[in-house]
């Protein structure tokens, strides 16, 4: 296929993405609160990790759809509560006021619970309407990548922890933090087609690269990225003084990181899944993102 025509591929899965998120929020009956929902699920988020669930998962990507739909409401609810003040105290996500700059603090809190809980019913219900092993294996992986000892504790880290002379700690907190949700996209997918315990181990560290390698360009984006083409605030990890790959190991070395990084994870997807695979052209496109 050609680049138009994967672009094309592209859109259409965020389409497909979209569609199912609606009718998933369409049952929520509170109206303020699906009202809160829907305003950070609809904000022009770009799909990332529900697209290369979708992608890695290939020909089964119809039945892995209500899991990519799953991930991205867990990935949105964690933007609300990154958001709000007591975390980083942001007031602009995705070009437009933050969930709590906009329907408030508590409205805001619970929106992102509500956004969490709706991803575990679309899983649930899922297995329980298809009876499968491999749908329990997938929410299985992004349950984890989600929980106390993934994303969620490497945002405890993120906010409590100094790194600023330890960056194998950093590193670590990275690994969890963001790491987390596209490594259980990219396994999450594999495991639709039947991946062995042997191709989901080297996906595994392919996977852990390009998360690396997709964090570091947000600390880089944090100092030199434009405001109106990222949608919100710049400066604000220096604001907050948080320790990033940038501020521990150097801008310099931030930028050589990246390319080797994102470049190393490109290579082993290609030899993985083919050069000209529409998960290869995802993975390029996501490492060479301006937001």
């Amino acid at each position: 296929m050609r680049a138009s025509e994967f672009e094309t591929l592209r859109i259409d899965l965020i389409e497909k993405i979209n569609g199912k998120l609606g009718e998933y929020l369409s049952g929520v009956t509170n109206s303020g609160l699906r009202e809160a929902m829907s305003y950070s699920l609809f904000a022009g988020g770009k799909r990332l990790r529900p697209l290369l669930l979708l992608a890695a998962a290939g020909k089964e990507a119809d039945r892995a759809l209500p899991f990519a739909c799953a991930i991205e409401c867990i990935h949105t609810y964690s933007l609300i509560h990154d958001d709000l003040p007591a975390i980083d105290n942001d007031d602009l996500r995705r070009g437009l006021p933050t969930s709590h700059k906009k329907f408030g603090e508590a409205m805001a809190i619970l929106a992102g619970d509500g956004l969490l809980n709706t991803a575990f019913e679309i899983m649930s219900g899922h297995c329980l309407i298809n009876n499968d092993k491999t749908n329990l294996a997938v929410m299985d992986l992004i349950t984890k990548a989600a929980g106390t000892n993934g994303m969620i504790s490497g945002q405890v880290d993120d906010i409590y922890s100094n790194f600023s002379k330890n960056g194998k700690a950093l590193l670590d907190m990275y690994a969890r933090k963001t790491g987390a949700l596209f490594r259980a996209a990219v396994l999450g997918g594999a495991v639709f087609w039947g991946a062995s315990e042997k191709e989901l181990r080297e996906l595994s560290g392919s996977a852990d690269k390009l998360g690396l390698a997709f964090q570091i360009k947000d600390d880089l984006l944090d100092i030199t990225g434009d405001e109106q083409i990222i949608g919100k605030r710049t400066k604000s990890d220096i604001k907050n003084k948080k320790n990033t790959y940038v501020s521990v190991f150097g801008q310099s070395e931030a930028e050589d990181s990246f390319l080797m990084l994102s470049g190393d994870a490109i290579a082993e997807f290609s030899a993985f899944y083919g050069a000209g695979d529409f998960f290869v052209w995802l993975i390029k496109k996501i490492t060479k993102r301006d937001k």
